[in-house]
C-alpha cells in the first residue's frame, strides 16, 4: 500500500491502524522501528496505533528477543496480533450430519465437531441440531459465545447474498428458508451463508488441493453434483447466486437422472442414496455386469457436467470432492473423459480436505470477513482522500 497523505483525520486514523495491522500479521513480532520501516509511517503515528490498538486488544506486547538489549537502555519493544482477541466459526449444514470448527482470529483452528442428523430431518430439526453442535463446541472448547466475530455458514442450495436459500432441493423444507435469519438469532455477530460447493472450493485453494493455484473448479461430487468456481483466485457466484449448478443438467431428460443411471435392475434405484449407490459401485468392483453399466453411466453422466464448466472457465485445476470421491476407480475415468471433450484438460485431483472441505471453507468465509474489516480499505474511502 503507498503513503497516503491528507484528508479525513478519522479515515487516516483508520488506515493506519489496517496499515499497521496488515504489518504485523506479515511479520510476526516486529519492533515499533521495523514498523516505521515495513509502513512508511512515522514513528509517532505508529506509536499511536499501537497504542490503540492495544488499547482494544488486537495487539499485544511481547517479550523481547535475545539481542535486543541496547547498549544503553531498556531492549526494543516488539509487538504481535493478538489473534487470541476473538474467534470465528464454520459451520457446514449437511443431509447427513451438521459440523461446526472454531478458530482464533488468525484462522488457527482450535477444535471441531460433529453430529449426525437424519436425511429426512425438517428445516426446525437440523437448525436445532445446528445450534446443539455449535453450543457444545463452546462448551467443549471453553470459549465464550460473545467472543465470535464472524460465523460462516455452508449449505446446499441457492444461496441470497442475505443468507436466504432460494432453491435448495437436496434437503427437505430448505427452498425459501431465510437461513442467514434464523442463525443469526443465536449469536451476536455477522452469519454469513454461501453454498457449500462455493465454500469448498475456497477451503482448497486456503488449505487445501488448489493451494497456488487460482483458476480452480471444485466439483461436490455425489448424486446431484455440484460446483464451486474461482477464477482469478475469487470465487465466482454469478449474477444470481447459481454459478455451478451442474446438477440441474439432469433435468433435461428422465433417462439421466441417478435412479435411472445407477440402476442395475431397469427399474428407478431405491432408496437412493450413499449405501445404495456403494453397494452399485462395490458389485461393480467384483464383476457385475449391470452394476459395471451403472457405474460408467453414472461416471459419464459426471464427465458430462464437469466438461460443461471446464470448455466455460477453462480452469487449471479441477478438484473433485464429495462422498462420490471416495469411490474407487473414479479418478482415472474423470480424467480421460475430460481429455475428450475438453479442448485443453485441466488437472484432475481428489481433494485434500476431504469431509473438513465445506466446513473448513465456512471458517474461511467468516475470517474473509473479519480480515476485510481490519485490513481492507474500501476504494470509495480512499477516494475520500
Amino acid at each position: 500500500m503507498g503513503r497516503l497523505t491528507g484528508g479525513d483525520p478519522s479515515l487516516l486514523r483508520r488506515i493506519n491502524s489496517a496499515v499497521v495491522l496488515h504489518a504485523l500479521r506479515g511479520a510476526q513480532t516486529p519492533t515499533l522501528t521495523e514498523l516505521v520501516h515495513s509502513t512508511g509511517l512515522s514513528r509517532p503515528t505508529v506509536e499511536g496505533v499501537i497504542e490503540g490498538l492495544t488499547e482494544s486488544r488486537l495487539v499485544v506486547e511481547v517479550a523481547p528477543e535475545p539481542g535486543d538489549a541496547r547498549r544503553q537502555g531498556r531492549p526494543a519493544r516488539r509487538f504481535r496480533f493478538h489473534a487470541e482477541a476473538g474467534h470465528l466459526l464454520g459451520i457446514e449444514i449437511g443431509a447427513h450430519r451438521v459440523r461446526a470448527v472454531i478458530s482464533d482470529l488468525g484462522g488457527q483452528v482450535l477444535d471441531s465437531l460433529g453430529l449426525d442428523v437424519a436425511e429426512s430431518a425438517g428445516a426446525d430439526d437440523r437448525i436445532e441440531r445446528v445450534r446443539t453442535v455449535v453450543a457444545d463446541l463452546l462448551r467443549k472448547t471453553g470459549v465464550a459465545r460473545s467472543t465470535l466475530w464472524a460465523v460462516g455458514v455452508g449449505s446446499p442450495g441457492i444461496v441470497e447474498a442475505n443468507g436466504e436459500v432460494r432453491l435448495g432441493t437436496a434437503l427437505p423444507g430448505w427452498t425459501g428458508l431465510p437461513l442467514g435469519e434464523r442463525l443469526q438469532r443465536s449469536f451476536r455477530c455477522p452469519v454469513l451463508v454461501e453454498n457449500d460447493a462455493n465454500v469448498a472450493a475456497v477451503a482448497e485453494h486456503w488449505k487445501g488441493a488448489a493451494v497456488g493455484t487460482d483458476d480452480v473448479v471444485f466439483v461436490l461430487a455425489g448424486l446431484s453434483p455440484g460446483a464451486g468456481s474461482l477464477i482469478g483466485g475469487r470465487l465466482h457466484r454469478g449474477f444470481g447466486g447459481a454459478a455451478g449448478e451442474i446438477g440441474a443438467l439432469h433435468l433435461l431428460g428422465r433417462g439421466v437422472t441417478p435412479e435411472h443411471l445407477l440402476s442395475t435392475t431397469g427399474t428407478p434405484l431405491h432408496p437412493l442414496d450413499e449405501p445404495a449407490v456403494a453397494r452399485v459401485f462395490a458389485l461393480a468392483k467384483e464383476g457385475d455386469v449391470q452394476a459395471k453399466d451403472a457405474v460408467e453411466r453414472f461416471l459419464q453422466r459426471l464427465v458430462h457436467d464437469v466438461a460443461a464448466l471446464v470448455l466455460a472457465i477453462d480452469p487449471e485445476l479441477v478438484v473433485i470432492g464429495g462422498w462420490a470421491a471416495g469411490l474407487d476407480g473414479v479418478l482415472d475415468p474423470l480424467r480421460s473423459e475430460l481429455a475428450r471433450y475438453c479442448l485443453r484438460p485441466p488437472n484432475v485431483v481428489l481433494s485434500a480436505l476431504g469431509q473438513e472441505a465445506i466446513a473448513t471453507g465456512a471458517l474461511r468465509l467468516a475470517l474473509d470477513h473479519v480480515e476485510e474489516q481490519l485490513f481492507a480499505i474500501e476504494q470509495t474511502s480512499l477516494s475520500r482522500l
